[in-house]
């Protein structure tokens, strides 16, 4: 570890490891959503109904792979097919109210695990983390020319 992007490689690693492990609740007992779900569900809900079509473009995967993903979204009630609402072909996904309360549920346990994590970081030192993890992600998206909507 000689250079410092061989030690932020290592450290990301680890982070996606922890993110897992930061927010302990009911995943045991299978009330949690997976990474993919939360992904494509955090995605839907920013940009509104979108196609396989749309998602291979935005996520960079192919549509085998969106089609099982999203088949078991459907499965789980999560999201919903319904019509292009500006009238295409292509049917696309819509977030349900159940997937809407899935995702805001994960979202309040993964905030409320890094703040157990961070509790003891003064508030510049969280804000600070924030706007670099922030310019890594969206820097990485730049090179991808994939960016990822944001509030």
């Amino acid at each position: 570890m000689d250079k410092p992007t061989h030690l932020i490689e290592f450290e990301t690693m680890l982070l996606g490891r922890h993110l897992q492990l930061s927010a302990p609740r009911s995943r045991r007992g299978g009330g949690y959503l997976d990474r993919s779900a939360y992904t494509l569900l955090s995605r839907i809900r920013m940009e509104g109904p979108m196609s396989i079509g749309q998602l291979s473009e935005a996520f960079g995967l192919d549509a085998s792979t969106l089609n099982r993903q999203t088949a078991a979204m459907l499965r789980g009630g999560l999201v919903e097919r319904i019509p292009d609402p500006d009238g295409g072909i292509a049917r696309k996904f819509r977030i349900t109210d159940a997937g809407e309360r899935s995702l805001e549920a994960e979202r309040t346990e993964n905030i409320q695990g890094l703040e157990r994590v961070m509790a003891d970081w003064t508030p510049d030192e969280v804000a600070g983390f924030a706007a670099y993890l922030k310019r890594l992600n969206s820097d990485i998206e730049n090179l991808d020319g994939r960016p990822w909507p944001r509030p």
